[in-house]
C-alpha cells in the first residue's frame, strides 16, 4: 500500500487572522538553549507516524547547514518553560513543521502558531506559503483546512 502526503497552500494576499495564543502560552524564537527539547516534542509528535525527524545531532547539523534556515523563522511555544509547541518554517516560505504537545492539542496552540507563521511571511512579501502532510494525518489536515490552506497535490512518498 503506498503512502501519500498532501501539498498545501494558503494565500497570503489577503487579509489575515492574527495569532490568538492561548492562555499562559508564550512565544520564543527557537534558541541554543531550546532545540534539544525542541527536538524531543518533534520526535513526539512524529512517534505515531505522521512524519519523521532525523536524531538530535544530525537535525542541528542540518539545520546550521541548510541554506533555507533561519532561526527567525522558527518559533517555540512556552507553557511554564515547556516546550509545548513547535513551528519550523523555511526562507521558501514553506512550514517544515508543526508540532503541539498532545496535551494542549485543541486548545489553539496550533492555530496560533499557523498563524503566526502566515503572518511573518506576508510582512516578508511572500504572496503564499506551502507546506505538506501526511494523507492520512486527518487531525493535521483538518486545522489547515480551517485556516485556509488550499490543496495543490497529492504525492506519493
Amino acid at each position: 500500500m503506498s503512502e501519500y502526503c498532501l501539498l498545501l497552500r494558503k494565500d497570503l494576499r489577503q487579509a489575515l487572522a492574527p495569532a490568538q495564543w492561548p492562555e499562559g502560552i508564550q512565544l520564543s524564537p527557537l534558541s541554543e538553549e531550546l532545540l534539544p527539547r525542541a527536538h524531543a516534542l518533534l520526535e513526539q509528535g512524529y512517534a505515531t507516524g505522521q512524519g519523521s525527524v532525523d536524531s538530535l545531532l544530525d537535525w542541528q547539523h542540518a539545520l546550521r547547514h541548510d541554506a533555507e534556515y533561519d532561526p527567525q523563522l522558527c518559533f517555540v511555544g512556552l507553557l511554564d518553560n515547556n516546550v509545548v509547541g513547535v513551528a519550523q518554517a523555511w526562507t521558501s516560505a514553506y512550514l517544515k513543521d508543526l508540532v503541539v504537545h498532545p496535551r494542549l492539542q485543541g486548545r489553539g496552540l496550533g492555530g496560533a502558531l499557523l498563524n503566526h507563521v502566515f503572518s511573518v511571511f506576508q510582512q516578508r512579501g511572500e504572496p503564499c506559503m506551502d507546506l505538506k502532510v501526511m494523507e492520512h494525518n486527518h487531525p493535521a489536515r483538518r486545522l489547515y483546512q480551517r485556516h485556509g490552506m488550499l490543496l495543490i497535490r497529492r504525492e506519493p512518498l
